[in-house]
């Protein structure tokens, strides 16, 4: 079990089967990204949102939370195009790279349009350095990052049980 160091900076994410995933976020890299993170995952905003874009060997990407929770409204065809009612989250682009396991900020092509969308990289990335925020990594449970189920949408996405700042848990 890893170390949680700073628990108001840890996002505790629980997947299907009980596969806890533990979350370090990078305030001193991205503020405003960790921040809406910790924003929504207090909300409960995250609870039951489909991972909608999964690829093999690429990443898993959720956080629609306005079109990707399973348990309201739930259409699969537009899991992915929407966001939250908060405004859009300026880049804060970094020397981070995109490693296995870093968490990144899901865009348009415009750089300061994240909102609530995030991805999870399964392996090194390098091509993203740059160009999509790193704001956190999984510090446990990427062996159930890696079980997620995989297409563009999955033809039966997983979700996101939950979604907690650990300081909360």
């Amino acid at each position: 079990m890893a170390e949680i160091k700073d628990p108001e900076n840890t996002i505790v994410m629980e997947l299907k089967d009980g596969g806890r995933v533990v979350i370090e976020l990078l305030p001193d890299v991205a503020p405003l990204h960790s921040a809406r993170m910790k924003e929504l995952a207090r909300s409960g905003a995250y609870d039951n949102v489909a991972f909608h874009r999964v690829i093999d060997g690429f990443m898993a990407q959720t956080g629609d939370v306005q079109h990707g929770n399973m348990e309201k409204d739930f259409d699969l065809r537009r899991a992915g195009t929407g966001g939250s009612d908060l405004g859009n989250v300026k880049a804060e682009f970094s020397k981070l790279p995109h490693g296995r396991g870093t968490i990144g900020a899901a865009r348009s092509q415009d750089p300061n349009s994240a909102n609530s969308q995030f991805f999870i990289n399964f392996k090194d990335n390098d091509f993203l350095n740059g160009q999509y925020t790193v704001y956190g990594r999984v510090i446990e449970g990427m062996e159930h990052v890696d079980k997620i189920a995989r297409g563009e949408p999955p033809a039966s996405p997983d979700r996101i049980v939950s979604m907690k700042v650990a300081a909360d848990a």
